[in-house]
């Protein structure tokens, strides 16, 4: 009988790495998580093991890869707080890497993002690039996954455009507008890495929807199929940014952050590369018509 494969997944609690776990379980992989929260809900129960992450032991860490093929990646932050940091994220992945080869796990599946690069003003996007080169370096058998928006059910940034929709007498956009999205479902996108894990070549592959839209045509086609008619104007991207504080600070969350708009403006979350996603961002949204952005969902909740 064959064995198993052995695979580690960071953040099996969270939203993508619950989608990846629960695909791999249903593959007949054996999983292990690493987990800032061990005391979070389990949905598995005793099928996946778990384990802290012990960034700080790395001792602990390694042992703790002991006898895994592959591990999966999806450890990162999204924005800076007093708790947790880019730079933190970035040194503690190292350790990760680090402690994954001498514990003879044979691949690394990473998730990056859509144009990462050293040489970025954005934090996010110049963490993700320096990840990037360090795995390479290290000669590991990898494969880099780079997605741009993830979509799908208890997702964040499509639901809470519409709730925005919903809830808002306005929707006021970045500038014109006119700055692109690819976004993929979170399904096709745990399709892609589980596919990654029975790959034996470096790959690096950009993780894109079949739809791309403009900001604007993203919000005005939500708001059709949603059937909520507002007005979408250009605002100053700092006014949006202010509009952002006042619900981050009603809703005790992080709602947008300038690097966020930033990055959206600057065309980070398009690439010109062929779709591999087939799950179509309208298709999802009018199947979830009535219960999308009915309630805001909070990244500070789930994350602290």
């Amino acid at each position: 009988m064959k064995a198993k494969k052995k695979v580690v997944v960071t953040g099996a609690f969270g939203y993508s790495g619950k989608a990846i776990s629960g695909k791999l379980l249903s593959k007949g992989f054996e999983v292990k998580t690493l987990t800032n929260s061990p005391d979070k809900p389990n949905p598995y129960g005793d099928r996946i093991e778990v384990e802290p992450f012990n960034f700080h032991e790395p001792e602990k860490l390694v042992n703790s890869l002991s006898g895994f093929d592959t591990l999966i990646n999806t450890y990162w932050v999204r924005f800076n707080h007093k708790k947790f940091d880019h730079e933190n994220a970035v040194n503690n992945t190292k350790v990760l890497f680090e402690s994954a080869k001498e514990a003879g796990v044979n691949r690394i599946v990473h998730v990056s993002i859509t144009n990462p690069s050293i040489d970025s003003d954005l934090e996010y996007f110049k963490g993700k690039g320096e990840l990037e080169a360090y795995l390479k370096s290290m000669a590991n058998n990898y494969s880099i996954i780079r997605p741009a928006v993830l979509f799908g059910k208890n997702d964040i940034l499509i639901n809470n455009i519409a709730w925005m929709i919903r809830h808002l007498p306005v929707f006021g956009v970045f500038g014109k507008g006119d700055y692109k999205l690819q976004p993929i479902h979170v399904d096709d996108f745990a399709d892609v890495i589980i596919n990654e894990c029975q790959n034996d070549k470096n790959t690096v592959i950009d993780a894109i929807g079949p739809e791309t839209f403009t900001y604007k045509e993203l919000v005005a086609t939500m708001m059709d199929i949603i059937n909520v008619k507002k007005p979408i104007i250009d605002v100053h991207p700092y006014l949006g940014y202010l509009v952002g504080r006042v619900v981050s600070f009603i809703k005790h969350d992080v709602t947008i952050t300038r690097e966020e708009i930033k990055g959206l403006m600057d065309n980070l979350l398009f690439v010109d590369s062929r779709p591999i996603g087939k799950t179509k961002l309208t298709d999802w949204v009018r199947e979830n018509q009535n219960t999308i952005g009915t309630r805001y969902a909070n990244e500070l909740a789930r994350r602290v």
